[in-house]
């Protein structure tokens, strides 16, 4: 169980980073307040970004720029968003959710079974990171696969293309329930670029044609074989709905 000694609220990105880079310090990360992720830690410091980062939500050479505070709501109602990208942050959580809950405490939270992580994994994003040393940009699936954040990094956007048709297949047990797995697949030129939910400790980029090198953990609502035969119904299905074969 935490406990919070300190609470701070920055008014910009370099004090951010100055109280992060404290290497005698355990803090942790407060943007939206939906969560605090557990520690081992007894003694945390809460450091809450909300007035030092950025929320907008704008088109910028081709690409669509989400500051790391923008509400997964704000990402829902504007006509900017891609449509799969608008649908899967609305199933991230009920309204009251949404209203609080940001595009970059989702990323760094990359829970397993988030939609709208694949969403952004299928749209090709890119993570703009603040540190000591300056500004670093890093793709979402690099993040995700050998996660390295510099000591007192913080993620200050979130940036998607924003063309390409897009689909989402997922099963769950109940049609509201959150799916135990789910597949986001979207045409590019070489083909489809398909991401699961379900089948690893974060959602992941997979090759639709190497399904079989999946090892899902298993859990009381499927085992790892139960997942993996979804994951290649559901990748199929998905490509499916853009003309491509199942």
């Amino acid at each position: 169980m935490r406990s919070i000694v300190q609470y701070h609220r920055p008014a910009d990105v370099a004090e951010v980073v100055a109280l992060l880079s404290r290497p005698e310090v355990n803090t942790v990360v407060v943007a939206g307040g939906t969560s605090i992720p557990p520690d081992s830690q007894t003694e945390t410091e809460v450091v809450d970004i909300q007035a030092a980062v950025g929320s907008g939500l704008e088109l910028q050479d081709g690409r669509l720029v989400m500051g790391a505070m923008c509400r997964l709501q704000d990402i829902v109602d504007s006509r900017l968003t891609p449509p799969l990208i608008q649908d899967l942050a609305r199933r991230e959580g009920p309204s009251t959710f949404r209203h609080a809950a940001t595009v970059g405490g989702t990323v760094g939270a990359a829970d397993w079974e988030s939609g709208l992580v694949a969403g952004l994994l299928v749209y090709e994003a890119e993570l703009t990171f603040a540190t000591t040393g300056g500004t670093r940009a890093m793709s979402l699936e690099e993040a995700l696969a050998a996660p390295y954040v510099p000591g007192g990094a913080v993620i200050t956007s979130v940036s998607i293309v924003d063309d390409g048709e897009a689909t989402f297949a997922a099963t769950g047990r109940t049609p509201a329930d959150t799916p135990i797995v789910a597949a986001a697949a979207r045409v590019v030129s070489a083909g489809f670029r398909v991401a699961l939910t379900g089948v690893a400790a974060t959602p992941v980029l997979v090759d639709p044609n190497d399904l079989a090198s999946l090892d899902p953990p298993g859990d009381f609502r499927g085992s790892s074989r139960y997942r993996k035969a979804l994951a290649s119904t559901l990748v199929g299905r998905a490509i499916a709905r853009l003309g491509g074969a199942a």
